[in-house]
């Protein structure tokens, strides 16, 4: 899931995107739009990463608080195998702390291809998934932050390993509910969804699962075998259309998924 993210503030809208002046994967920087007028005008791209093309795996997470909290997370390459990198701004993404290392695998490299995820909780807990390689496993890890800038130690998600030597280019997705973490991920065929309740629940088969969170509605979209399918709030799932790749938004009076088909894009509004 290379491409620009998007997140809002109550003062911000805010665009990320990986770019670089050769292109290619030579390199790329994690650039920073910002717009204060709803998007009529936009300020001058800043670049969130502090060394020069370290981002040019073009792999990366944003997320935004209404009170102006912003987090970027992103693959870097800044030494010798792929690591986690973050920066924080508190001021609605007009200036950005130096970026922190937030994970680095043992192993060398976490998993390539695999996009970083990031959630905002309550008083700021801040929350950054990935894929990772160790031990020859491609599992699921996350750290987390008070502060956005001191980590603690990576844990892993689930109570399975996916013993694999290639890249499952599916990252999953995370938010935050009253309790805290909840994620969701792929692991060989299925999809999996976990909270700090529940380690982990299979939902289904299939991949590329996406989370979104509103007060207590938890809605869960992904792509299956059948099409792109919707679960909320633990009940049973929906086949919304045939598909894949979805994004969601959760409302209070609906869901909201739009996803890729037949090179066009889908969309439908599910009433609560």
């Amino acid at each position: 899931r290379r491409g620009p993210r998007i997140a809002a503030t109550n003062s911000a809208v805010l665009v990320a995107a990986v770019a670089g002046g050769q292109g290619g994967g030579a390199d790329g920087d994690v650039l920073l739009f910002r717009s204060t007028d709803r998007g009529r005008t936009w300020a001058r791209s800043v670049a969130i990463n502090d060394v020069p093309g370290s981002a040019r795996e073009g792999l990366h997470a944003m997320a935004a608080s209404p009170s102006g909290l912003v987090i970027v997370s992103w693959l870097d390459l800044r030494e010798k195998g792929t690591r986690i990198y973050a920066a924080v701004s508190r001021d609605h993404g007009a200036t950005w702390t130096p970026d922190t290392l937030v994970y680095a695998s043992p192993s060398g490299a976490v998993c390539e291809c695999c996009h970083p995820s990031v959630a905002i909780g309550p008083g700021g807990r801040v929350a950054i998934m990935f894929r990772n390689t160790l031990d020859g496993h491609r599992d699921m890890y996350v750290a987390e932050s008070k502060d956005g800038v001191t980590f603690s130690s990576a844990r892993k998600l689930g109570t399975g390993s996916w013993t694999l030597n290639a890249c499952p280019m599916d990252g999953g997705a995370l938010a935050f509910n009253a309790d805290g973490v909840v994620s969701t991920w792929r692991r060989e065929g299925d999809v999996f969804l976990g909270t700090e309740r529940v380690q982990e629940r299979r939902l289904g088969a299939g991949r590329d699962p996406v989370v979104a969170q509103f007060q207590n509605h938890q809605d869960v979209a992904w792509s299956a075998p059948d099409g792109v399918m919707l679960e909320r709030g633990g009940g049973m799932p929906m086949t919304l259309g045939p598909g894949r790749f979805p994004s969601i938004v959760a409302l209070g009076d609906r869901t909201v998924v739009a996803w890729e088909h037949d090179g066009r894009v889908a969309v439908s509004a599910v009433p609560r």
